[in-house]
């Protein structure tokens, strides 16, 4: 039997509208959230209290934990994950690691199992783990304001099921008006990445609402 085209029409739209559904529950208010990186997620270029945890804290009304090690690389902080998953009982956990590992020139595929290993384990505790995509290490894509996020976050987010942030740092560094050197936001920086962050966890269903 053949399909009206109305109704093929209606069919796809339907489907559409599935796939970008939310995926998940939204958390309660008040509850703990993992910050989980190095000098981005610390807040290094900013004031006390203008990082991006403290802002989504704000936004959110969520209790986040900033465990921010400046200088922190992906191979190291898989030996910190646990105890920092243990220590708060997060239910959700950010991720956001890999520049200083690009820094040091290792090698992508290293980083992304690193990375692996960090969301398994927020996930074996009980934390919703969430990857935020840290753009490839360029001098030039910085000053000419073209950075990108490198490609083993999308592979890493496809093959682990994981919400992932995309875009949203390698903009914000792409910007001179937006960072403090050239690999660190400023106040107004880490306000941007903060916003866009709870803009896509609102999307994806894990935050209620908020104004922006």
């Amino acid at each position: 039997m053949r399909i009206p085209h109305w109704l093929l029409l209606a069919l796809l739209a339907a489907l559409s509208a599935c796939g970008d559904a939310a995926r998940f529950e939204p958390l309660p208010a008040d509850s703990i959230v993992l910050a989980f990186g190095d000098s981005i997620t610390h807040g290094t270029g900013a004031a006390r209290g203008e990082d991006y945890p403290t802002r989504l804290a704000a936004l959110s009304g969520w209790r986040v934990h900033n465990a921010g090690i400046p200088g922190d690389t992906a191979r190291a902080a898989t030996a910190r994950i646990a105890d920092a998953l243990a220590s708060t009982s997060a239910a959700l956990a950010i991720i956001e690691l890999g520049g200083n590992d690009f820094l040091r020139r290792r090698p992508s595929a290293e980083v992304k199992e690193d990375l692996r290993t960090i969301i398994r384990a927020a996930r074996a505790a009980g934390a919703i783990p969430v990857l935020v995509a840290v753009p490839q290490s360029s001098v030039f894509g910085a000053v000419t304001g073209r950075l990108r996020d490198d490609p083993i976050y999308a592979a890493l987010a496809d093959e682990e099921n994981v919400l992932l942030i995309e875009d949203a740092l390698a903009d914000v560094l792409s910007d001179a008006k937006l960072r403090s050197d050239l690999v660190h936001p400023n106040a107004e920086g880490y306000r941007i990445l903060a916003t866009q962050i709870a803009e896509e966890l609102e999307r994806a269903g894990l935050l209620r609402g908020t104004a922006y």
